[in-house]
């Protein structure tokens, strides 16, 4: 299960700066007023009384003023420096808000406190799974090269035929540690930050339909200009456009469309994604294209791309072909 921080509940709080003006203000004008009210007491209680009134008066307030400190100050700085502890300790309370934040400034830190041990939870979880995925996957061809290879070597000999047949299933097997070894290496470079900039589909159609011939590629919204750089988009629309080509689409949609957030939507006139698969797509290693050499790395390697650039990318559902919608 994937975990994810919680947003803290929205309410007025105040300013940190409101809070330390007013201590600095009570400080200086609580000795000035416990002056004029000695002052003013002075002719009705005398000396004694007054002082003692005063200095009653000022311990009141200094404890009032004392537990508000406490309330806006002490009391989420603890509960802060509790959450990065149980943070380190991989304990998932560390995703749950606080009781109480007191200052503005004290509930934005403590939502990105929040939002990094989700984040941190998250990237732990997805290391787990994909390490699961990465032992999986090499299982099979390594147990057919280790079989092959105890064939073999086995003293008798075997027929020529044979022979050839498991050192082709040998090749076989080394090319496909060796394709998902690739998209092993290609899937962690998509994770790396992406470098900030601006693209437009006009200005990456050219060398899709280059790389794509077999493909119409039908556009809207062309020049509207999309939050990602330009070798981020033409990479994931080519991961998009080579998975709508095995799937025997011959036209493409590409609708950028201005909203908010900004959408671009892929659509096209393939085979088209069966509903039990819609949940799997951007899994690391799943594939429907195994026996054909497919490694399921295409639409992972697009989602931690995108993901990087501050975008989504999604499956929809579509009567016929398959459809994509990314936003960012």
């Amino acid at each position: 299960m994937t975990s994810s921080a919680r947003s803290i509940r929205a309410k007025w709080r105040p300013r940190l700066s409101l809070v330390l003006a007013g201590v600095l203000g009570s400080v200086l004008c609580l000795p000035m007023a416990g002056l004029f009210v000695v002052r003013w007491l002075l002719p009705l209680t005398g000396f004694r009384g007054a002082a003692l009134l005063v200095g009653a008066a000022m311990l009141l307030l200094t404890a009032v003023l004392g537990a508000m400190l406490w309330r806006l100050i002490q009391r989420p700085v603890s509960g802060l420096a509790q959450r990065a502890r149980e943070l380190k300790a991989g304990d998932q309370a560390a995703t749950e808000p606080l009781d109480h934040y007191g200052t503005q400034e004290f509930q934005a830190l403590g939502q990105a406190v929040l939002d990094m041990a989700g984040t941190l939870q998250r990237r732990e979880q997805g290391l787990r799974t994909f390490a699961d995925h990465v032992t999986h996957e090499l299982k099979s061809p390594l147990t057919t090269i280790k079989g092959a290879a105890e064939l073999l070597e086995v003293p008798a000999g075997l027929p020529e035929a044979d022979r050839l047949r498991l050192v082709h299933a040998i090749a076989l097997a080394s090319d496909r540690m060796q394709a998902l070894l690739d998209g092993l290496r290609a899937l962690a470079q998509a994770r790396e930050p992406v470098v900030a900039g601006t693209a437009t589909l006009a200005g990456v159609t050219e060398h899709l339909r280059q790389d794509h011939p077999g493909l119409s590629l039908r556009l809207s919204g062309a020049d509207l200009i999309l939050p990602v750089p330009a070798n981020v988009l033409r990479m994931v629309l080519g991961h998009l456009l080579t998975n709508a080509a095995e799937h025997q689409a011959t036209r493409v949609g590409l609708e950028a469309v201005s909203s908010d957030p900004l959408v671009l939507r892929i659509s096209d006139d393939g085979a088209g994604i069966s509903p039990g698969n819609l949940p799997h797509l951007f899994t690391p290693f799943f594939t429907t294209r195994r026996e054909q050499g497919g490694t399921g790395m295409g639409l992972a390697i697009s989602h931690s791309l995108l993901e990087s650039a501050g975008a989504t990318i999604e499956a929809e559902a579509s009567a016929g072909g398959t459809a994509f919608v990314i936003r960012f």
